[in-house]
């Protein structure tokens, strides 16, 4: 995770390191319209704007073969708030929008969180305002869900609030993977302070847990998508979102596209949109979009989101 010393801007000005992010330059695009809602391409320095609209009806309309990354869609309602049977969602399954939370100190400085309890900072209360602001204008969305760790908790009451006030329900079963001995450290540091526990984090084995009471990969995946099933039955025809962390979302995907890794990184506050049906079958309509944050950016060097999740 090395960081460049300066970057330099379009308009000459540069960034020092504790503050590089990406944004978009150039006049704001109002992405969370009620008729298109746009993505956009990432490389590793930079967060271009996307180059066209693609116009594709409302995922229900939408194929239902599975997609690890999908562009774009359109949203016909600007709605959202509380409908027992949401807009557009089909009697026989549920589409859950899952949200990843705002960017912590603990994310920018590559510090390692698992389940220990980091609040938002400044910038990530930004991305929650953006998420939620692009949320509003969704189609009627029922209730969220928000893993019981303040940084998901408050970016979800910050939905909430622009939702009209939506129900948040706590639970613990869709927090981060729990990481051990290596919960409070740097991943840089970790090689030299927690070899052991270093070692299992980086392994291949999906059964590896990680010395002082950490969870393995299979743990991790059980718990999150067996707690994502039980919403969905819970919620059939409805619309819903669901904020957790990268390696809990990563663990969602897996679920979803076993025979296809994502390939994108898990922003914070970016957005996932998964069909669930009744008949237990997982697809992705949308994953990894952070077009919200064309003015609010993102931390290209924060930690989490990836296979290092934490």
């Amino acid at each position: 995770m090395e960081m460049t010393s300066l970057r330099t801007l379009p308009n000459g000005g540069s960034l020092k390191p504790d503050n590089l992010r990406h944004s978009q330059i150039g006049k704001p695009v109002n992405f969370c319209c009620s008729k298109y809602l746009q993505s956009a391409a990432i490389s590793k320095h930079i967060l271009r704007p996307a180059l066209r609209f693609n116009s594709v009806p409302h995922l229900t309309h939408v194929s239902s073969t599975p997609m690890a990354d999908s562009t774009s869609r359109v949203v016909p309602q600007p709605e959202c708030g509380g409908h027992a049977k949401s807009d557009n969602v089909s009697p026989n399954l549920t589409e859950i929008i899952v949200i990843r939370h705002g960017e912590t100190e603990w994310n920018a400085d590559g510090r390692i969180q698992g389940h220990l309890d980091v609040e938002l900072n400044d910038s990530g209360r930004q991305q929650a305002m953006a998420v939620a602001a692009r949320l509003s204008r969704e189609p009627r969305i029922s209730v969220i869900y928000s893993s019981d760790l303040k940084r998901a908790h408050e970016t979800a009451e910050t939905i909430s609030r622009s939702c009209g006030g939506l129900e948040v329900i706590k639970d613990p079963d869709l927090r981060e993977r729990h990481l051990g001995d290596l919960q409070g450290i740097s991943l840089r540091e970790a090689a030299q302070s927690q070899p052991m526990a270093y070692k299992a984090f980086l392994s291949d084995r999906s059964d590896q847990v990680i010395p002082g009471g950490g969870e393995s990969l299979d743990q991790l995946y059980q718990r999150c998508t067996s707690c994502l099933q039980r919403i969905a039955k819970k919620h059939r025809g409805e619309r819903v979102v669901v904020v957790s962390h990268g390696g809990a979302i990563r663990a969602l995907h897996r679920r979803a596209s076993p025979h296809r890794r994502s390939k994108s990184k898990i922003w914070n506050t970016s957005v996932g949109i998964l069909h669930l049906s009744d008949k237990d079958d997982w697809t992705i309509k949308l994953w990894a979009d952070i077009s919200h944050l064309n003015e609010t950016g993102f931390l290209d060097s924060g930690f989490g989101g990836d296979k290092t999740s934490g």
